[in-house]
């Protein structure tokens, strides 16, 4: 039996500038990664995807996909408070134009987890004039947007405000999924809010659809702990699913699932198949996570804008993303509104403090950077073209 999907689904992958670029040198993560003791590797010339932007979006192109997600960095664009770059402005209209002229539909991340370093050392998210220095760069970008149908503004907010809560001291980071991360750091999370607020208002009237992501963890219940899991789930999942409520649409991105109990989190199950990450492998969370985001936030088309496996095997990435999107067919039969699905990632990139997870459809080689196109990725380009999995 076919399970076929809607005419004008999308059918992409997914980048961010820093985890592919290189050298965003003006940038708090780059400072981090040069911080003694702090991160096992850097991300230096990454995938020099900033040269080769071109090759990239051929592959996509020539694989069958008809969607690219990429992120402007704002560090590149306002490297110093204030002051914009023209040249740089124009490096990332070419990359819109390119998706265009290929016939691909770009999709837009405005803040993809980095931030310039100039703006952490004012306070970043905590700063009173954080959302208006957010607006500030919205508004720098819009004049290059012309032509894209989908922007972005906040790439996983919640993870943001987890990951400020733990800097913050509010616990330590376990070998878990995101979810089992401490709470958000309240008022990141509320500042995080106020920009994505800003950037919509600046993006109202101009074409763009817009909207945030969300890291979506499927939490499940365990042993009858249902009171908990919602208690669990709400500061650092459904708080921002709730914001998207009036969006033109929100971004899903789940890669596996967490059990809570009585207790809280907890640790993945015993002799459970892992992911490179540690993660649980499971395909089943990309249905979980459609199916809670459209019943939390009825009425509001999603975007799949992260789904993937860090693995070093190309065929069980093949296997988990058949089960992903089988997951998501059901969701979508059952009425969900989904418009598209985006694989993370492109490229076998630069995962926040090392390169060992591979969730690259196209390997790169580190030293010449040569793109070599995986089985999996020739796979999901025959799935785009057909409109669906035999």
């Amino acid at each position: 039996m076919r399970i076929s999907f809607p005419d004008g689904f999308l059918w992409g992958a997914a980048g961010s500038a820093h985890q592919t670029e290189g050298n965003n040198v003006a940038s708090d993560f780059w400072a981090l990664e040069h911080r003694p003791g702090v991160l096992p590797e850097r991300s230096g010339d990454a995938c020099d995807g900033y040269h080769r932007w071109r090759e990239d979006l051929d592959i996509v192109r020539d694989l069958g996909l008809t969607a690219y997600r990429f992120s402007v960095e704002w560090a590149r664009v306002e490297p110093a408070e204030g002051e914009f770059s023209a040249a740089v402005l124009a490096h990332y209209r070419r990359l819109i134009e390119g998706c265009l002229g290929r016939g691909l539909t770009p999709v837009v991340t405005l803040h993809h987890f980095t931030s310039p370093l100039w703006f952490q050392k004012a306070g970043g998210w905590r700063a009173p004039e954080a959302a208006g220095r957010f607006r500030r760069y919205v508004r720098a970008v819009l004049p290059i947007l012309g032509g894209v149908e989908w922007v972005c503004t906040i790439n996983e907010p919640n993870m943001l405000a987890m990951m400020a809560g733990i800097s913050r001291g509010a616990g330590e980071r376990e070998e878990n999924a995101a979810g089992a991360l401490p709470p958000p750091d309240r008022e990141v999370a509320d500042a995080l809010i106020a920009a994505h607020r800003a950037a919509r208002e600046e993006l109202a009237g101009t074409g763009p659809k817009s909207g945030w992501t969300v890291a979506n963890q499927n939490f499940e219940a365990a042993g009858g702990a249902e009171a908990e899991r919602d208690a669990w789930a709400w500061p650092r999942e459904d708080r921002f699913l709730d914001v998207a409520a009036d969006d033109d649409f929100v971004g899903v991105q789940a890669y596996t699932r967490v059990l809570v109990g009585r207790d809280g989190a907890l640790p993945v199950p015993a002799g459970a198949r892992r992911t490179l990450m540690g993660w649980e492998f499971y395909p089943e969370a990309l249905g979980g996570a459609v199916r809670h985001t459209a019943a939390r936030v009825p009425g509001v088309p999603i975007l799949v804008t992260e789904n993937g496996i860090a693995t070093a095997d190309d065929a069980e990435r093949v296997e988990y993303t058949t089960g992903a999107l089988e997951g998501l067919h059901a969701a979508m039969a059952d009425g969900a509104d989904v418009r598209g699905y985006l694989h993370w990632s492109l490229l076998d990139n630069y995962e926040w403090g090392s390169w060992r997870p591979t969730f690259g459809l196209v390997a790169v080689d580190r030293r010449t950077f040569a793109r070599t196109v995986k089985p999996s990725a020739r796979w999901l380009g025959g799935v785009a073209r057909a409109g669906g999995l035999p």
